[in-house]
């Protein structure tokens, strides 16, 4: 069996363990200083925070967990709003060749993470709205 590792590099480590302890709904199982290791079970993931003096640009496109049904993208959102996030909602919008229904919230460095149900294959990549990274968030072009 394999894990997945994704080790993400941060500039806040207290802000960042706060964070994804509440989009995972897990405590970490190790903290030490500059670091921090997630086992996760569900889904599947060896998480790692990383402290770095400085995070230039976004190596990275957006992180996301594609879950069953729209009742658990909902369910997802609402855990989180109620613990404080903003969650910016797009829901029957098509991406990566599929209608998908979807959020995002935003870790403290600027890294997105999706929470998504995909409804159906289709044969468009993109929305008829395009959006762009800003450091501040995605703006609609």
């Amino acid at each position: 069996m394999m894990k997945m590792h994704v080790g993400v590099n941060v500039t806040e480590l207290e802000k960042s363990i706060e964070f994804y302890t509440k989009v995972f709904n897990a405590e970490p199982v190790k903290i030490k200083p500059g670091y921090a290791k997630f086992l996760l079970n569900d889904p599947e993931l060896n998480f790692t925070l990383n402290l770095k003096d400085e995070v230039l640009g976004n190596q990275v496109g957006h992180f996301g967990f594609q879950v069953e049904n729209q009742d658990e993208v909902f369910q997802h959102k609402g855990r989180l709003e109620k613990l404080g996030f903003f969650a910016r909602e797009e829901m029957d919008v098509t991406c990566c060749y599929a209608t998908q229904d979807k959020f995002w919230v935003t870790d403290p460095d600027g890294n997105e993470w999706e929470f998504f149900y995909s409804k159906g294959d289709i044969e468009n990549m993109k929305t008829e709205s395009t959006y762009v990274y800003k450091r501040l968030g995605y703006f609609e072009v």
